[in-house]
């Protein structure tokens, strides 16, 4: 199955997706998983709403896994993002990678989140136990 862009409100399973990547050229493979913590800088977090513009957020997804495939020689690059109500414990976002050697794979896999933090059209917005906040870059 290989490499894939995914932006769904439903949870993913980080074996399936390694399972998929993993072919005989790979010698290394790097994932990310973003989880939703329970506090953030002191502030108790309830819930998390992530919103997005889905058509565009895939395209962005789309044109970074191009340039890191490129850049880093990656032979497969999936990247699921989460969008709707989360809980603390629950999975964000997965970026993971396969390339044939290591070095490669984590710097895909670093360049990835760092880009998707900067250019993929997100917002968070998160419900505290005293109010509600919208957390600027929706990461």
């Amino acid at each position: 199955m290989g490499s894939m862009i995914l932006v769904t409100n439903d949870d993913f399973s980080v074996d399936e997706v390694l399972r998929k990547i993993r072919n005989k050229r790979t010698g290394a493979i790097v994932s990310f998983v973003g989880v939703v913590r329970e506090d953030d800088s002191g502030r108790k977090i309830k819930m998390l709403e992530m919103e997005t513009y889905k058509g565009m957020a895939e395209k962005e997804l789309s044109d970074l896994k191009d340039k890191a495939m490129e850049k880093y020689d990656l032979e497969e690059v999936t990247i699921i993002h989460r969008i709707g109500s989360l809980s603390p414990g629950d999975n964000i976002v997965l970026i993971a990678v396969a390339s044939g050697h290591r070095k490669e794979a984590f710097a895909g896999a670093e360049f990835l989140i760092d880009e998707l933090k900067k250019v993929v059209p997100l917002w968070k917005k998160e419900i505290l136990e005293d109010g509600e906040v919208w957390v600027e870059g929706g990461h």
